[in-house]
C-alpha cells in the first residue's frame, strides 16, 4: 500500500517552478530518504503533503485523499522541521501537551524517556533552550507522535554528532517496534544511508532518482586506470563524472555493477557520492539560497 502518491505535481511561485512534474509513491511502513540540495523542492513537496500548501497542477494523495484542510488525513501526519515555531511563552511541557492533543497515537511515557535521553528540561521555556535542545524537542515530538506518516525536514541539524546518533538509534528501534511511514529529508546522507530503505532525489523540482536503497547500493562504481583502457570499459555505460590525471582516467559509471576488467581499479560509490554525482550530472548550476 502506498501512503503517498503524486502524479505530475507542479508548484509555481511566479516564474519559478519549485516542483516540475513530480510523480512519486511512498510505500507504507518504510523509511524514505528525501534527498537533494538547497532549492531542490524538498520542503515544498513536504508542505503540500502535509496540507501546508497546495499544488499548482497535478495530483497528490495522502492515505488516498487530498491533504489540504483534510482533518482525517492530517490527524495521521506529523511534520517536524528545523524552523519549528512555538508560542513565545511556551515551555517544553506545553509543546508536549499540544502534541498529545494533536496526535492520537501519542506515547507520553516514551516522550518522557526521550526527554531524559536528550537531557531536555521539561519546565524550561522553549525560547531559552539551546539550539540543540530545541532540535531535540522536535525529534522527541516526531518520534513520540507515532504518526502513521512522520516527516522530518532537517530538524536534527542543531544536534551534535552524539545526539544525532542517539536520534538515529531511537528512531530505528522504535520503528522496528511500531512500524510507520517515515520521511527523512537531510543533507547528512552518509549518516542515514543505513537507515533509509527508499530514496527520492530531487533537483530543480524534478525527480532524478526514485528507487529502493538496496538497489542503489553498488549501482555506481568508480573505475580508475590507463585512460585508453578506462575509455574502452566505459563505452556503453552512463557516465556521471570523470577526472583525468596525467595518463590515468577516473570515471564514475552506472550500470557497471558486477563487471570487472584486469588492470583497472574498481571502487563502490557511497549513496552520498551517488547523490552528488547524479545531481552534478543533471547539470543544474550551483547557486546559494534557501530551499524553495
Amino acid at each position: 500500500m502506498n501512503v503517498v502518491r503524486t502524479t505530475g505535481l507542479t508548484k509555481q511561485y511566479g516564474p519559478l517552478a519549485a516542483l516540475a512534474g513530480v510523480s512519486v509513491e511512498l510505500a507504507e511502513n518504510k523509511i524514505h530518504g528525501l534527498l537533494g540540495r538547497n532549492g531542490a523542492g524538498k520542503t515544498t513537496l513536504m508542505k503540500i503533503l502535509t496540507g501546508q500548501g497546495f499544488e499548482t497542477s497535478g495530483t497528490v494523495e495522502v492515505f488516498g485523499q487530498h491533504p489540504y484542510e483534510n482533518a482525517d488525513v492530517l490527524s495521521r501526519v506529523c511534520f517536524i522541521k528545523e524552523s519549528q515555531l512555538y508560542p513565545e511563552k511556551f515551555r517544553v511541557k506545553h509543546a508536549l501537551r499540544a502534541a498529545e492533543l494533536l496526535y492520537p497515537n501519542w506515547d507520553g511515557a516514551y516522550a518522557a524517556a526521550l526527554l531524559a535521553d536528550f537531557a531536555v528540561p521539561v519546565d524550561q521555556q522553549l525560547r531559552k533552550l539551546s539550539r540543540g535542545q530545541l532540535s531535540a524537542v522536535g525529534v522527541i515530538i516526531g518520534l513520540a507522535s507515532r504518526a502513521p506518516l512522520t516527516l522530518f525536514d532537517e530538524p536534527y541539524l542543531g544536534l551534535d554528532a552524539v545526539a544525532r546518533q542517539l536520534f538515529y538509534d531511537r528512531l530505528l528501534a522504535d520503528y522496528a517496534e511500531h512500524p510507520r511511514t517515515i520521511v527523512l529529508s537531510t543533507h547528512l546522507i552518509d549518516e542515514v544511508s543505513d537507515l533509509i530503505e527508499h530514496v527520492v532525489l530531487l533537483d530543480g523540482g524534478q525527480v532524478l532518482i526514485d528507487a529502493d536503497a538496496e538497489t542503489l547500493r553498488g549501482e555506481a562504481v568508480v573505475v580508475t586506470g590507463p585512460a585508453d583502457a578506462v575509455e574502452h570499459f566505459a563505452a556503453g555505460h552512463e557516465e556521471l563524472h570523470r577526472e583525468r590525471i596525467g595518463g590515468s582516467l577516473r570515471v564514475t559509471l552506472t550500470g557497471a555493477r558486477d563487471r570487472f576488467e584486469p588492470g583497472l581499479d574498481f571502487e563502490p560509490l557511497s549513496l552520498q557520492q551517488l547523490v552528488v554525482r547524479t545531481t552534478q550530472h543533471h547539470g543544474r548550476p550551483v547557486a546559494a539560497g534557501k530551499e524553495a
